[in-house]
């Protein structure tokens, strides 16, 4: 990474920041073009936690004050968190609550670990699958998504870890096991975006209950998660960790072949030639990270490495740019996609090539500065 790109990155988040509060949060393309009042969500929790990475590896109080400023705009002395609903049941929602470790690691506050315990406790009661995987949403009956994946179950290991005596780690490994047992695509590797237990959904295969295609951030989502999951485990749950450790490495072996030659990879994976597929920043990202990470962790050997900083620089190279007023942008990001609901999201290609793309949304920029961060690491 040269210094030129250490400097329009680091240029980058300060603009960012600098245009950024909790509830003006300028990355979340979402609630601005959506024009609503913020709430607790994990697009936000995504960039804190890349904001608390930039302050671990840089050292700049900046990013643990912008970041702890930000987080306590939600998170009340008794532990409430402003706009969470327990009962909403959303696996997007448990997210946020990964960064509530290093806030209470660091000051020791007692609000964090109560509204740790206020999150954690929606999992007590989230409705589940027959065969027991978290359904994604209570808004969709006995559906699991890849995205849930990193949703909820980093956190949920760590908090088993740290507070419970690794109490429920066995659940969090049947949540990984039923992903592999039905979304997994045999000829290729690769994972399906989403599983309907019931087969009753539009976009649901009548036999395999998968949907059609494998959408690239929904792979990025469960790459992370496997890398987090295997983090938070202890050491002494030997067959766990090399359970997500070894589906970390026969996932990465399978995404291989999908690189692209600029180092990035398609917004549908394994649809290269189609018209009006695209090359997609934050799926990219999030492997990118994935791969850098676990590779310092030795999940991964040395030799994925290269696969790693390839996918970095081929965002860097297509997607960063610099404004001729010095403004600079990170293009090339899937707005949102997902499956069913009243846009009637079939889980088809051309669903997916018809998601807005757009610049600045988190969703990108937060895996793409976690990555960043890696990078730096690298070079320490």
């Amino acid at each position: 990474m040269t210094n030129e790109t250490g400097r329009k990155i680091g240029k980058y988040v300060d603009e960012l920041l600098l245009a950024s509060d909790a509830e003006h949060p300028a990355w979340n393309q979402e609630m601005l073009l959506g024009k609503k009042r913020n709430k607790w969500n994990y697009i936000d929790g995504c960039m804190i936690t890349a904001v608390l990475s930039l302050y671990e590896i840089t050292g700049d109080e900046k990013y643990f004050t912008f970041a702890k400023k930000f987080v306590d705009a939600f998170v009340a002395q008794d532990g409430t968190i402003r706009t969470f609903d327990v009962k909403e049941y959303n696996l997007d929602n448990v997210n946020a609550a990964r960064n509530l470790f290093f806030f209470y690691e660091k000051t020791g506050e007692e609000k964090y670990k109560l509204a740790m315990d206020l999150v954690r406790s929606q999992l007590d009661t989230m409705p589940r699958t027959k065969e027991g995987s978290f359904w994604h949403k209570a808004i969709y009956p006995n559906q699991v998504w890849l995205d849930g994946l990193y949703m909820a179950q980093p956190f949920y290991e760590k908090y088993e870890t740290c507070f419970r005596k690794m109490g429920n780690c066995q659940d969090v490994l049947l949540q990984f096991q039923n992903v592999e047992k039905h979304m997994k695509d045999q000829k290729t590797g690769l994972y399906y975006h989403g599983y309907d237990e019931s087969r009753e959904m539009f976009w649901a295969n009548k036999e395999t209950g998968c949907s059609a295609n494998f959408w690239l951030r929904s792979l990025g989502w469960f790459t992370l998660a496997l890398v987090e999951t295997a983090q938070a485990t202890d050491e002494t749950l030997y067959y766990e960790k090399r359970y997500y450790q070894k589906l970390l490495e026969d996932l990465v072996d399978a995404l291989k072949p999908y690189q692209d030659e600029s180092g990035m990879f398609y917004q549908v994976v394994d649809k290269k030639d189609a018209e009006g597929n695209y090359l997609e920043t934050s799926g990219t990202a999030l492997i990118a990270y994935a791969i850098l990470k676990a590779v310092r962790l030795r999940y991964l050997a040395p030799r994925y490495l290269e696969m790693g900083e390839r996918a970095f620089q081929g965002i860097v190279d297509r997607y960063l740019s610099e404004d001729a007023d010095g403004t600079l942008r990170l293009g090339g990001i899937c707005l949102v996609a997902g499956l069913g609901g009243p846009a009637k999201r079939d889980g088809s290609l051309a669903y997916y090539l018809s998601e807005p793309v757009v610049e600045n949304e988190a969703k990108g920029v937060a895996p793409f500065l976690m990555a960043y961060t890696e990078m730096l690491r690298l070079e320490s």
